[in-house]
């Protein structure tokens, strides 16, 4: 093997390993996006959850303190 055959293949190895390194990367930000939304997605339903909850306990309140004013 020539010099420059083994430099085009150290070439193309190191350009294959760049190519490699970015696909890890572009997934790695996919999967984390997705983390992300679901985490978003998550934090939305707990509130709606609390705020369901806030509603009920403050219905019961009026309604109990309906019931003893009258």
């Amino acid at each position: 093997m020539t010099m420059q055959d083994k430099a085009r293949e150290l070439l193309v190895q190191e350009r294959q390993h760049q190519e490699h390194v970015q696909e890890t990367m572009r997934n790695r930000a996919a999967e984390e996006e997705n983390l992300i939304e679901q985490t978003h997605e998550q934090a939305r339903e707990l509130l709606i959850q609390e705020r369901l909850h806030d509603d009920h306990l403050h219905e019961a309140m009026l309604s109990r303190a309906s019931e003893q004013i009258s």
